[in-house]
């Protein structure tokens, strides 16, 4: 149980120290061929898939509490807001919390080995929730933006 609770709070703690790094690589990266790359990732393309791991109330609780303060610059608030500099701004969220997400399972493996299965395991919950949750609703934003801007060109 001393492992599964530390564990839990070590992924907390690591969690928000990858957020700030995912933003600095992600940073380096932008003028790179790799991050034009990345910027087209698409993990998950199934509506039902995504509703199957929870997408839905993870979208509800990220635009109904606190979180929705955390990054402003990706509201669509009216018909009238730039959608490819939303998309821009979903694209750098995204590929920071996927570098994140990868910073995380790094340490992850490190502990399972120093300190056991259960704490390095633990620690990917809150990693989840935190990196690769945020990345894959990003990418079920942009699908929806890339939709509307398909309609609009047309």
């Amino acid at each position: 149980m001393k492992h599964l609770i530390q564990g839990f709070v070590f992924g907390i703690s690591m969690s928000f120290i990858s957020w700030i790094v995912g933003m600095i690589v992600n940073s380096l990266l932008m003028k790179t061929e790799l991050h034009y790359k990345l910027s087209n990732l698409n993990f998950i393309k199934s509506k039902d898939f995504n509703k199957k791991i929870g997408m839905k109330p993870f979208k509800w609780i990220v635009k109904n509490t606190f979180f929705k303060y955390f990054n402003q610059k990706i509201k669509v608030e009216s018909q009238n807001d730039d959608l490819i500099e939303i998309r821009k701004e979903m694209v750098i969220s995204e590929i920071s919390h996927l570098i994140g997400f990868v910073f995380v399972v790094i340490f992850a493996s490190y502990k399972i080995f120093s300190a056991g299965i259960i704490f390095g395991a633990t620690m990917m919950i809150p990693n989840s929730l935190m990196n690769l949750y945020p990345s894959l609703l990003q990418q079920e934003n942009k699908r929806r933006i890339d939709n509307l801007l398909k309609r609009k060109n047309r």
